[in-house]
């Protein structure tokens, strides 16, 4: 059983260094509209805040995880919006008080942990390592949003080995969530990292191929940027499609970003 350690302390260092991002914004700033149709600064936090303890009740006290899930389900399309309105109306200092210690809580639980326990999750169960992946996607990719609406550019680190890594995995889910017939072939996945590192995945010689930088791809599954506006190829009829549905998080399709129109 591998050693989960390296995703936590990547998740630990994602939060803290959007945390810097964030910290000294005035309320102004807090309010600003992010590139999410009626999210602002402060409802990507919140956002953040609440999948935070989401996932420290999953990790802690199941009862209560699912008392959550009941609720979701009372209003399927509009409780992720609920929970960040919530957060989002909370003065700014509180809200960041509220994430860093939900953040802090769950590092501390995912730590601690039995090793091969896997917890329930609004979708299938999660090890600890797989929780904290998904919370390393979810930070940075708001994260990307709030860079966004500051006019910040971050620089991309190799922790999106675990953006792409999930990226990957999801493939199956994004045809299924699109009515759409899972590809029976591998796929070759090719991917220059933010080092200039070469990540790859499945057989040299498949057919339906994807290769360009690893940060276009994690922008891709993570539906942050259009691929008419990213640098990645495709090569074969469902890499091709895929690119037009691939998505990382939970749930029915999403609508996706529009096109820029200026390509990377």
């Amino acid at each position: 059983m591998s050693d989960p350690t390296p995703v936590f302390d990547d998740l630990r260092e994602e939060s803290e260094e959007l945390d810097r991002l964030v910290a000294a914004l005035g309320p102004e700033r807090w309010a600003l509209a992010t590139p999410a149709p009626g999210w602002s600064v402060a409802h990507q936090i919140a956002h953040l805040a609440w999948t935070d303890r989401s996932a420290l009740l999953a990790v802690t006290d199941v009862d209560a995880f699912h008392t959550l899930v009941e609720k979701a389900l009372v209003t399927p399309g509009s409780f992720v919006d609920d929970g960040a309105a919530e957060g989002a109306a909370l003065p700014p200092d509180v809200l960041l008080a509220r994430w860093r210690e939900g953040r802090r809580a769950l590092d501390t639980a995912l730590r601690a942990a039995p090793r091969g326990v896997r917890f329930p999750w609004y979708g299938p169960p999660m090890s600890g390592a797989s929780m904290a992946t998904a919370r390393l996607m979810e930070t940075w990719a708001h994260g990307t949003d709030v860079a966004d609406a500051l006019g910040v550019v971050r620089a991309p680190t190799d922790r999106l080995r675990h953006v792409v890594f999930i990226g990957v995995r999801t493939r199956d889910f994004a045809f299924g969530a699109n009515g759409l017939p899972v590809p029976h072939e591998p796929f070759r996945i090719e991917l220059t990292s933010p080092s200039g590192q070469l990540w790859t995945y499945g057989p040299q010689d498949a057919e339906q191929r994807v290769t360009g930088p690893a940060l276009d791809f994690c922008l891709l599954v993570t539906q942050r940027a259009h691929r008419a506006d990213l640098a990645l190829r495709a090569e074969g009829p469902d890499a091709e499609r895929w690119f037009d549905i691939a998505q990382v998080f939970a749930g029915p399709p999403g609508a996706g970003r529009a096109p820029k129109g200026d390509a990377r």
